[in-house]
């Protein structure tokens, strides 16, 4: 039966009508908003891109040439922190773009400054995040970065900087001193996982804004590196990590959190993650640098094994390759690998050194190696003149503490323990230890056999070699060593929960040696730095004394006296400093020696690489 129509259906339908062509011209609208948005975020990446252009051409001299005026005028209002890096702009091959592409070892379990811990992710937020002050890597002298300049107290108390007004974050938003205060109450929150930095901070005791541009840090107690301290803090936006204060386990759990105002930048600050492999940073369009950075970006690729990171190099996919000593000679012989390389073999000023770190606390109760005298022993079973010749062909020296033979911290008297199985023999039966079955294995007075595991970075293969050497070693004392190589982010986390017998790794160095961090009583907590859970009260007064001694002439004999506690109860046994060995790119340019060691790398950005040998489009 059909209906006819009526006036309320004929007004339903004229409704419909309108609302289809309302919605229609709505949809219409918003394409033309997200087209003018694309167009106007064309434009200000244009006028970002030419900005950038005008500035490396003032810093190259480019205008200047044309016009001797500009040239007075750049170079004066050039800080001293970019003078080397406006010095390279000025060369005559200089050129900016192209990538700098490197390789890690291993894949790194996050890249969120305070949560990581290991020296790779330090490395990429170096490129990210910046600081009040900087050194200069010639006079080792500190300079300001983010800082124009600063005062201290008579007292040594108070350090007030004043800060450049034309900083900003990477997504536009000013750096102000807010920043700074921010960066340090949000590491001295008890709920954010920071231990190690917080360790350093409670030296201080207030941080405060005063005005846009001027922070304030007040110290309870005289401290010798009050200035780095203070200007050495990452500034970390209050914008962008503010609001994990009320979610801080979604920061402590986090991979990528990353956003500060150095010259490069994550394409997606919150959002990097273990498993996309490589990391990238492209360049910070807004950097405010007296000099631009020359690359368009810095990329890691992850190539965790050793040979295939050198075929990387050799196919040039990778600009620089850190060579194993066993490799090293060879390589220097190799045409194709001289024809396109520079190599540099040197001791860095700062190196660190390599160590086995004897737990002495798991589960809550302490260990064979609590005991001083199982310790000793086991440096004189650790022949480190055979493991540098052996394993090292002599690209090493022995290390006799935390300090450099260089250091005005090391007591020259200290000699390296050289190898004894004789005396390591003698401490282990005076500590309890005999072979009461005869199978060739000591064990303790409860009849348990003296074995342990030591933990290693498995795609280490010098590490691998020197372990087993070791195993023989410690073998003919009738200790049984087991090599027990691991991921590297399953050994942080068993570093974090202190679940390991003995582990080998390396700290990096500074000029001068805090013990505080690695030594301390204190640091022996959960997630601290001294994770073999090292305690002696005579050392921590000392390194609190030291710490609080601002004159270096009284501070360096306090450093002496704790370096000889060290040297007696060998909380760890200190192994070796490696040489560089080192081979770059010859596309790469202005590599220079300083004070610091070899330049690649350094911040502000001194290399580049000439446009007749860039391969990498932006």
């Amino acid at each position: 039966m059909q209906t006819q129509s009526t006036t309320r259906d004929w007004i339903l339908y004229a409704l419909l009508s309108l609302t289809i062509v309302l919605i229609v011209l709505a949809m219409y609208q918003i394409d033309r908003q997200w087209l003018k948005l694309s167009e106007m975020q064309a434009a200000l990446s244009e006028q970002a891109k030419d900005v950038r252009e005008l500035r490396g051409a003032i810093a190259s001299g480019a205008i200047a040439a044309a016009n001797p005026s500009v040239n007075a005028t750049a170079s004066g209002d050039v800080a001293q922190a970019f003078q080397r890096a406006h010095a390279a702009s000025r060369m005559p091959d200089y050129a900016q773009g192209d990538w700098s592409v490197e390789a890690f070892g291993t894949n790194l379990k996050t890249i969120t400054p305070l949560v990581s811990s290991d020296a790779y992710a330090s490395n990429v937020q170096s490129y990210v995040l910046e600081s009040l002050i900087t050194r200069n890597p010639d006079t080792l002298e500190w300079e300001g970065l983010v800082a124009k300049d600063w005062t201290i107290s008579e007292d040594g108390l108070v350090i007030s900087f004043r800060m450049r007004e034309d900083v900003s974050f990477s997504d536009g938003q000013p750096l102000t001193a807010d920043d700074v205060v921010f960066s340090f109450n949000f590491i001295m929150t008890d709920a954010i996982q920071a231990p190690r930095e917080r360790a350093y901070l409670e030296k201080i005791k207030s941080v405060t804004a005063n005005g846009k541009y001027e922070v304030v840090f007040t110290f309870k107690e005289p401290y010798f590196e009050a200035l780095s301290l203070a200007g050495g803090i990452g500034i970390m936006p209050k914008h962008f990590y503010e609001p994990y204060l009320k979610e801080p386990q979604k920061f402590n759990e986090s991979k990528g959190l990353l956003l500060g105002s150095g010259p490069y930048r994550l394409n997606d600050p919150k959002n990097w993650t273990p498993d996309k492999g490589n990391i990238e940073l492209v360049r910070n369009e807004r950097y405010w640098g007296d000099v631009q950075p020359s690359y368009h970006r810095i990329l890691w690729k992850i190539i965790q094994n050793d040979s295939a990171r050198l075929t990387t190099f050799r196919n040039g996919d990778i600009d620089s390759y850190s060579a194993r000593p066993v490799e090293y000679q060879e390589l220097k012989k190799d045409p194709q690998i001289q024809a396109k390389s520079q190599n540099f073999e040197y001791m860095p000023p700062v190196v660190g050194y390599s160590y086995i770190g004897w737990n002495q606390e798991r589960g809550g109760k302490p260990t064979r190696f609590a005991d001083k005298r199982v310790r000793q022993a086991m440096t004189y079973l650790t022949d480190v003149s055979r493991v540098i010749k052996d394993v090292m062909l002599d690209y090493a020296e022995p290390a006799v503490s935390p300090f450099s033979k260089t250091s005005k911290q090391h007591d020259a008297a200290l000699q390296p323990y050289q190898a004894d199985l004789d005396k390591a023999k003698a401490l282990l039966k005076d500590a309890g230890y005999q072979d009461k079955n005869g199978d060739g294995v000591l064990e303790d007075k409860a009849g348990a056999p003296f074995e342990f595991q030591l933990t290693y970075f498995q795609a280490n293969e010098d590490t691998k070699r020197m372990v087993l050497l070791l195993k023989d070693l410690y073998a003919r004392a009738g200790v049984k060593l087991i090599p027990t190589p691991q991921e590297w982010p399953v050994m942080l986390e068993n570093l974090d929960k202190k679940d390991f017998d003995a582990i080998t790794l390396g700290w990096t160095s500074g000029i001068e040696t805090d013990l505080y961090q690695i030594f301390h009583s204190s640091q022996a907590v959960s997630k601290g730095d001294n994770y073999v859970s090292y305690k002696n009260p005579a050392l921590d007064k000392l390194i609190d004394d030291a710490r609080r001694t601002v004159d270096e002439s009284k501070r360096m004999p306090l450093w002496q006296q704790a370096e000889h506690i060290l040297y007696e109860d060998q909380p760890y046994t200190f192994l070796m400093r490696r040489k560089s060995l080192l081979f770059v790119d010859k596309r790469v340019h202005n590599l220079q020696m300083t004070k610091l060691g070899l330049n690649f790398g350094s911040l502000p950005l001194e290399n580049y690489v000439p446009l007749a040998q860039q391969k990498y489009s932006q």
